[in-house]
């Protein structure tokens, strides 16, 4: 805002400067008819002597009181026009700025726990349409993959057991799937897998409101809004458009805002609708690109959902989130002809620098959040 100030500054000074030097210019000239006159009528000079200065000093005292009136009320435009575009933001920046204390040391790692899998009985399994009749588990053998990175868990019972020691830590991750296919969902519990182990996270929101989120938590158990209160989950609801036109401002203030609030984990739900927000293909790839670079330079394991494309299940709508982060999970519909009922199936199609399951595994949506059967396969 202090380069505004200085350009309103300006423009005022060369303002007021340009109309006396057309005043000055009108009295060059008026002397040069005013000798004519002398040569002509001296009654008439006098006269016109006299008039003239009266109507110049008129015109003076008239013009710069226009000006201070413009100068007045055109900044002011300017400004409201220059704040406009980035109100919501700066909002939702200064409620997370204020809430953010004296940064925190970075936290140790996550444990991977050794959980033992869900188990299904026959029955139930044969019920819900998944071949138990051989037990078929993703093992993985000691030193396959070790590494000395920190690992996080995603916090989803039987999905953590398809990854081997865990997520790198401040990796940033996506979720692609249909309408109603649990994505949400599956960014919810992976914040509430931060605070049940005392973290802080930061939760952002381009299709539902605050108190949606804290109702859809509070529906699977899980007390965001209490958490929010305490100061450790700042939920941040943002219209797309406001998002989209402070996209640079976003770039530069959250990796800071986010490492003062001293977040564990952050959500972008969804990428989606900023995708669309943008006509031109080639600017789409440019603004996401650097958005997820913004987004990993902010130092904390970060989670963006999008919805899948029309015509495949693997891919996201625009195809350009899955080739910038660093691991993909894809929930889908699966519909086999013999099936009364549609089931639901959540594959890893990559995660970097990490061991992972390429199976597709059954889950359910419950009261208490979303379960891979790992045991189960779907025929």
């Amino acid at each position: 805002m202090a380069e505004d100030d200085v350009d309103e500054e300006d423009w005022f000074e060369q303002a007021v400067s340009e109309e006396p030097t057309e005043q000055d210019e009108s009295a060059a000239e008026s002397p040069t008819e005013q000798d004519d006159s002398v040569a002509e009528t001296p009654t008439e000079q006098d006269e016109s002597a006299a008039e003239t200065p009266t109507e110049q000093d008129d015109s003076v005292a008239e013009t710069p009181t226009e000006q201070d009136e413009t100068a007045l009320d055109e900044p002011a435009e300017q400004d409201d026009t220059a704040a406009e575009p980035e109100s919501d933001w700066a909002e939702a920046m200064a409620d997370l700025e204020s809430e953010a204390g004296t940064p925190e040391p970075e936290s140790e790692s996550f444990e991977t726990s050794g959980e033992e899998a869900l188990d299904i009985d026959v029955e139930g399994g044969e019920s819900f349409g998944f071949d138990v009749g051989e037990e078929e588990t993703t093992e993985f053998e000691e030193g396959d993959y070790q590494t000395v990175t920190p690992r996080v868990t995603v916090g989803i019972e039987g999905l953590d057991e398809m990854i081997q020691e865990g997520v790198p830590e401040r990796s940033l991750l996506s979720v692609i799937g249909g309408a109603g296919t649990g994505k949400t969902t599956f960014a919810l519990q992976f914040l509430q897998e931060a605070l049940a182990s005392d973290g802080k996270g930061v939760f952002i929101t381009l299709e539902e409101s605050r108190d949606r989120i804290y109702k859809s938590a509070q529906q699977k158990g899980w007390d965001f809004e209490g958490a929010a209160a305490e100061g450790s989950l700042a939920v941040l609801d943002l219209d797309p458009v406001d998002m989209a036109n402070s996209l640079t401002s976003i770039r530069s203030e959250l990796p800071r805002l986010v490492e003062n609030y001293g977040a564990d984990r952050l959500v972008l739900d969804s990428v989606s609708l900023l995708e669309m927000m943008y006509d031109d293909q080639a600017t789409r790839r440019t603004e996401i690109y650097d958005f997820a670079r913004a987004l990993k330079a902010g130092g904390v394991t970060t989670l963006v959902t999008s919805e899948a494309a029309e015509n495949t299940p693997y891919a996201s709508r625009f195809g350009i989130i899955e080739y910038l982060t660093d691991a993909v999970f894809v929930l889908q519909y699966v519909r086999p002809e013999d099936f009364q009922e549609t089931r639901m199936a959540v594959e890893i199609q990559k995660i970097r620098d990490a061991n992972h399951s390429r199976e597709t595994k059954p889950y359910e949506i419950t009261n208490e959040g979303i379960s891979v059967y790992r045991d189960a396969t779907i025929f």
